[in-house]
């Protein structure tokens, strides 16, 4: 794998927050029609298993708080928290956060096997560098679920 794959990584999170920052927070948690979840949702979705994946791509440990699996994990929807989600700032600052620690990625970490290969339905990654960039398509996908939702919300 190469550098590019970390360069798109980091340009990528730069595109997610800075669209995150011109989202009113009293936006965030607007569902429009035809969605399943929230602007707040999906960004902590994407932090959430940006987070995941770097765990298990590189070993790092999670920096985030457990509350973030309960409200952001698969499956999880806003109609079902019994708790206060991270405020757009908050959510702001962990994304910038993983932002940093991908600069500590280098293109030979990404040819590492994994420990276990991670199976997720009909896909199978054995490499580092192979889960890494499915975590970019993730988070590609979801910027493009939280560009519709906000032209729906405006």
């Amino acid at each position: 794998m190469t550098q590019s794959i970390i360069d798109t990584g980091k340009v990528l999170r730069q595109i997610v927050i800075g669209q995150l920052l011109g989202v009113e927070e009293n936006r965030m948690d607007v569902r429009p029609e035809g969605f399943n979840n929230t602007v707040r949702w999906n960004v902590g979705h994407v932090a959430y298993w940006m987070d995941k994946y770097s765990t298990l791509s590189f070993g790092t440990p999670s920096n985030l708080p457990a509350s973030y699996e309960t409200l952001f994990n698969s499956g999880t929807k806003p109609e079902d928290w019994t708790f206060a989600p991270p405020s757009k700032e908050e959510l702001i600052g962990t994304l910038a956060a993983q932002l940093d620690r991908l600069s500590e990625v280098t293109p030979d970490r990404l040819d590492r096997p994994l420990d276990a290969p991670f199976e997720m339905g009909p896909f199978r990654f054995e490499t580092a560098g192979e889960l890494f960039n499915f975590a970019l398509m993730h988070e590609a996908i979801h910027l493009g679920v939280v560009s519709s939702q906000l032209k729906l919300i405006s």
